[in-house]
């Protein structure tokens, strides 16, 4: 299946935002605050870079 410009976009968008929930659950339910720590800041990290997928979704959208 070839998949376009915008549709390749739209998988990562959803890949990112997976990422991020899973970050910020695994960040509540470890023990160790470093691990804790990092998990909360990859959940930041991804969420930004969902925003930024999302920009562009917006963009083919109009």
């Amino acid at each position: 299946m070839d998949m376009n410009t915008r549709d390749t976009i739209m998988k990562k968008l959803l890949d990112a935002q997976e990422n991020v929930r899973d970050y910020e659950t695994f960040s509540k339910k470890v023990e160790d605050k470093e691990v804790a720590d990092t998990f909360k800041q990859f959940a930041e990290e991804t969420g930004m870079q969902a925003r930024k997928l999302q920009g562009l979704i917006d963009k083919y959208d109009r």
